[in-house]
């Protein structure tokens, strides 16, 4: 194999020449080119020094390598939601910047009989960047999924809030639709809090609700249900009539587990005597 394909050799001749790498670089990818300092501020991304680790790991077929730095930049990207364009368009200008230097590199030691060793090198070359791009991607979308996830479970929460009216008693108002994602939230927040706060009798009013499709309300008896395991008592209030109708059709039973009353004022006078 001749000295084109000698990719250490291609490396050193990488490092030496950075300068002119970067600027050849930098002539590539003019949009990033002017927000390279203010990437840099806003998530400590040095994308010169960065973009001499992608090329060296591609040219030196580090795989693993390549990977594991493809997912800390996806990662570092999307929490501090930088501008996926610029990513794209750099990595871009870093793929024909390396051919430009690649074909300097060849006319430097004057091999120009490429021959099938050329063709292994193309798909090095290539493939190497084209796994990065795809590493970044699925790392890039996954921190950000989960991100959404983690703030959806704040909001949900939140939006769940178990008020003590005394040492035994505390008031759930639901409010807004539901589903049962948001119903399993309720499930965990109030069987934690059932424990936490000691709560002997939790009403849940709902009055701010018209309405809840049959699984909902499948999982809602379950939250009741598991109200009574933990040896509290529940009693519901503000029921429209909306929704009791929807109840009455299912054949929705819930006095073996549940107590009901007409408004949350009258509830809060009996227990708050």
């Amino acid at each position: 194999m001749g000295t084109f394909y000698d990719t250490k050799s291609l490396a050193e001749y990488i490092i030496n020449n950075n300068g002119e790498f970067q600027n050849k670089l930098l002539s590539e990818a003019v949009n990033v080119a002017s927000n390279i300092e203010g990437i840099l501020k806003a998530g400590n991304i040095d994308l010169l020094k960065n973009a001499q680790k992608l090329v060296l790991y591609v040219v030196e077929n580090a795989t693993d390598e390549l990977i594991t730095f493809a997912k800390e930049e996806g990662v570092a990207w999307a929490r501090h939601s930088l501008t996926l364009a610029f990513k794209l368009e750099w990595v871009h200008a870093i793929r024909r910047a390396l051919w430009y230097f690649i074909k300097l590199y060849d006319e430097f030691n004057a091999n120009v009989n490429y021959g099938e060793d050329f063709y292994v090198l193309e798909q090095k070359i290539n493939d190497g960047i084209d796994e990065f791009l795809n590493t970044f991607f699925i790392s890039y979308s996954q921190y950000k999924d989960e991100l959404i996830l983690s703030q959806r479970n704040l909001v949900e929460h939140l939006s769940v809030p178990i008020i003590p009216c005394s040492p035994t008693v505390a008031v759930l108002p639901l409010i807004g639709t539901f589903d049962s994602y948001r119903m399993n939230i309720i499930e965990e927040k109030v069987l934690t809090d059932i424990s936490r706060l000691r709560i002997v009798t939790l009403i849940i009013d709902l009055s701010g609700i018209s309405d809840m499709d049959e699984v909902t309300i499948s999982n809602f008896q379950k939250v009741l249900i598991g109200i009574s395991l933990m040896g509290a008592k529940s009693i519901l209030t503000g029921f429209r009539p909306e929704l009791v109708k929807k109840m009455v059709h299912l054949g929705i039973d819930l006095n073996s587990y549940t107590e009901t009353k007409a408004t949350l004022q009258q509830t809060l006078n009996k227990y708050l005597v």
